[in-house]
């Protein structure tokens, strides 16, 4: 969804992985299954942009917008934050609507994000890959990994900083 920016689509693109993975992996390992699909996944998306800067050439990528960092930042703030599994604690309605708002700020700083930053953050975070998954599924290097995530982090805490939210 926050790759191509249209549910209709990311429907489609999700569908299409899964088949081709059917189709391609139905053989391998179980184990395996997650990383191929990560990698399909991404394959696919980045088809769908191909395909869409054919059909229409006023099209813009989204990794060339956003400003870009020229420091390397190894360190990652969000490694130091502890995972709570407790929800309980939005059993309050006032919580849940204070909690969706904050949602809702977080996935539209995230859909601002250049592309290879929003889908370093998302590998590393939202599916709790580690680094070297997160690299092989990007096609990337490890450390590409880390400064994605890390100058996302820095670029999402700015940006949810202006709007009142801090860390």
């Amino acid at each position: 969804m926050f790759a191509v920016r249209d549910e209709e689509v990311a429907l489609d693109v999700v569908q299409d992985a899964m088949l081709k993975l059917t189709e391609n992996y139905a053989a391998k390992p179980v184990f395996e299954l997650p990383m191929l699909f990560q990698r399909i996944l991404q394959n696919t998306i980045h088809d769908h942009f191909r395909r869409q800067k054919v059909r229409s050439t006023w099209t813009t990528l989204l990794s060339a917008l956003g400003q870009r960092d020229e420091k390397d930042e190894e360190f990652d703030p969000l490694e130091t934050l502890a995972v709570s599994s407790d929800s309980n604690d939005l059993a309050d309605p006032a919580r849940r609507h204070q909690q969706a708002e904050i949602v809702a700020l977080v996935e539209h700083a995230l859909a601002r994000l250049p592309a290879r930053q929003r889908e370093a953050f998302l590998l590393r975070y939202w599916e709790e890959l580690d680094v070297a998954e997160a690299a092989s599924v990007m096609g990337c290097s490890e450390g590409s990994v880390k400064t994605h995530c890390s100058r996302a982090v820095h670029a999402l805490a700015k940006m949810l900083e202006a709007k009142g939210i801090t860390l």
